[in-house]
C-alpha cells in the first residue's frame, strides 16, 4: 500500500514540485496544504496521513502551531531553508528534515528512512518545541567544545578542536582527523558532534564529513554541480560538497 502523505508548505510551487516528485516515488500524496490556520482544520476534520511534509515558516506563522492546537501522530520532515546552524535545533530533538531547494536524492533518502522506522514506535514528534524555537531564535547563545578526549588503550589524549581538520564517519564509526594527519575513534554520531562544535568554522558538506573552514586548501568545480575539496593533512578519500549544500557552504564561506 503507497505511503500516504500531506505537504504542507505555503509557496505553491514549491508545493507542487514536492508532490511531483514525491509521486514519482509512489507516494500518494492526499493533500496540500498552504498555511497554518488550514493545516490545522484540515487535520481536524481528517484521518492523519503516514507522512508529513512541513515547512517551518509558514505565511501566518511557525508551522510548530499546528502542535499545538492538534495532537499529531503522523511521522514528520521538516522542509526547511533554514541555514545549517538552525538545522541544529532538530537534530538534537531527533527531527528529520530536508533543506530546500529539495534535492530528488535527499528526498529518495530520507523515504527509505522512514519506511525502515515506519514499523516501530515513531518518536519523531516528541520534542521540545519551546527548546527549537530558542535555538532558532537565539542561535549564538551556547557554548562549544574546546576539545575532546580520545581514549588510546590505558591512556587518554586531548586534542584542541584547532587541530581537527574534519570529522567524519565511515563503517558505522565516527572519527575526528587531526593537523598530525592522524584519524581517531569518538563517541557519538556526526549528528551528535555537529551539535558540539561551532558552526562558522566547521560545515556539514555531505552526509559522512564535516570539515574545518581553516582547513581547506583548495575549492575545485566537480560534475554535477558539486565542489571538490581539497582539506589539509587529509588524503584518505575525495571530499564533496554534495549539490544540496553547495549554496549554502559558498554563504557559509563569506560569512
Amino acid at each position: 500500500m503507497a505511503i500516504k502523505v500531506v505537504i504542507v508548505e505555503d509557496e505553491q510551487p514549491a508545493a507542487r514540485r514536492l508532490k511531483r516528485m514525491a509521486e514519482a516515488l509512489q507516494l500518494n500524496v492526499v493533500a496540500l496544504l498552504h498555511s497554518v490556520d488550514e493545516a490545522i482544520n484540515w487535520f481536524a476534520n481528517n484521518p492523519h496521513p503516514d507522512l508529513i511534509f512541513l515547512d517551518i515558516q509558514l505565511s501566518d506563522g511557525l508551522s510548530f502551531e499546528l502542535f499545538e492546537a492538534i495532537e499529531i501522530k503522523s511521522a514528520l520532515i521538516f522542509t526547511t531553508a533554514f541555514d545549517e546552524y538552525a538545522l541544529k535545533a532538530f537534530k538534537l530533538n531527533s527531527v528529520d528534515y530536508l533543506l530546500k531547494p529539495i534535492d530528488e536524492d535527499e528526498l529518495a533518502f530520507a523515504i527509505k528512512q522512514f519506511q525502515q522506522k515506519e514499523h516501530k514506535q515513531l518518536e519523531g514528534l516528541q520534542f521540545d518545541i519551546e527548546q527549537i524555537k530558542k535555538l532558532l531564535t537565539n542561535p549564538l547563545d551556547r557554548k562549544f567544545k574546546n576539545r575532546f578526549t580520545i581514549k588510546i588503550g590505558q591512556r587518554l589524549k586531548m586534542i584542541p578542536i584547532e587541530e581537527v581538520v574534519c570529522f567524519y564517519s565511515e563503517n558505522k564509526g565516527t572519527y575526528l582527523h587531526t593537523n598530525q594527519n592522524r584519524s581517531y575513534l569518538i563517541d557519538g554520531t556526526l549528528e551528535q558532534i555537529e551539535m558540539l562544535i561551532d558552526a562558522s568554522k566547521f560545515f556539514r558538506v555531505n552526509r559522512t564529513f564535516l570539515v574545518n573552514i581553516q582547513a581547506i586548501k583548495d575549492i575545485i568545480a566537480f560534475t554535477n554541480n558539486r565542489l571538490k575539496l581539497d582539506i589539509q593533512y587529509f588524503d584518505k578519500e575525495t571530499i564533496i560538497v554534495s549539490r544540496e549544500k553547495v549554496k549554502d557552504f559558498k554563504d557559509w564561506l563569506e560569512k
